[in-house]
């Protein structure tokens, strides 16, 4: 059984900056076909614009693995209509209207950014909490 999971940039830099992680792990569970990733056009945009600063070289960004965890993503072809709400952080925006769309978690180290006035029915967790909810569906990552 796969799961649907929009990863928050956060969680890509975090993966690849501290292999072991619960960030990491979950790119492992996507690389393995446990979890799919749901990427748009705005999300791959804002995936490799992040992991091309100059600041990550020094992790050797971008991420080997991140090429596969995309191919592997179930993509939409199209971004997904605006968020009606606004929020701490507009670029953020995407995630949860890509969340919305496909009816995935979205997976953030960052929930302050995603405040619940602005969830609507998106389920957000952190990485360690999505580990955990995948423990519970009975996937041992």
């Amino acid at each position: 059984m796969s799961i649907l999971a929009v990863l928050d940039t956060n969680v890509i830099v975090s993966a690849g900056i501290r292999p072991g992680s619960s960030p990491a792990r979950i790119v492992e569970a996507a690389l393995d076909g446990i979890v799919v990733p749901v990427i748009c056009p705005a999300v791959a945009k804002e995936y490799h614009q992040v992991i091309t600063r100059p600041k990550f070289r020094r992790w050797d960004f971008p991420p080997l693995w991140l090429t596969g965890l995309i191919d592997l993503a179930h993509r939409l072809d199209h971004n997904p209509p605006p968020w009606p709400l606004t929020g701490p952080d507009p670029d953020d925006l995407i995630f949860l209207a890509l969340a919305h769309a496909s009816g995935a978690t979205l997976v953030t180290g960052n929930s302050a950014d995603f405040p619940k006035r602005i969830r609507k029915d998106v389920t957000i967790r952190t990485p360690t909490e999505y580990l955990d909810h995948l423990a519970g569906l009975g996937h041992h990552i």
